[in-house]
């Protein structure tokens, strides 16, 4: 067991100190580590303090996940499940970026399923309010959705006649 620390650089220059086998859960840590040896900590330029706290938090409660022990995998959903509980959308996203740009899968994976589980049963305009996102449809555009989930068409943009029309 590895008893190396590794410190950690947030863009808001904080430092967080982890040991190597945590950090290592992270491939953009892991590889930076190689191909460079920080002295002043592993730079993260993209990532704050507030998100690398919980990345963090994360990292070192999974650094000896448990292969074959039922109840040790159950304790730690469990956590899983109550480390993302009280998070705010903003942060949950932010968590989301930092799991991507750090290349931590578990963490990706955990926080993608938060997001499609708060999804899972919102309408397209409750969804489109928790994401900020602006309807740019034009009506015309929204009769062809509607038309194509009738059908169970899964593909968005020109419909199949229409794409196949422009080939000939």
């Amino acid at each position: 067991m590895s008893t190396k620390k590794i410190t950690l650089l947030s863009s808001d220059n904080e430092l967080f100190t982890v040991d190597e086998e945590a950090a290592n859960q992270s491939l953009t840590i892991k590889h930076l580590i190689e191909d460079t040896e920080p002295e002043n900590g592993v730079p993260l330029p993209q990532v704050h303090s507030k998100i690398l706290a919980k990345v963090t938090e994360y990292l070192i409660k999974h650094a000896n996940e448990p292969d074959n022990d039922a109840a040790a995998k159950e304790e730690l959903k469990n956590w899983d499940d109550k480390f993302l509980e009280k998070v705010n959308h903003e942060t949950l996203f932010d968590l989301i970026l930092a799991a991507n740009y750090l290349d931590i899968k578990g963490l990706l994976d955990l926080t993608c399923q938060t997001v499609a589980d708060l999804m899972n049963g919102m309408s397209v305009v409750e969804v489109r309010k928790l994401f900020n996102i602006v309807n740019d449809f034009t009506p015309e555009d929204e009769a062809e959705v509607r038309k194509r989930r009738k059908r169970g068409t899964k593909t968005i943009g020109p419909s199949n006649d229409q794409a196949n029309q422009s080939n000939h």
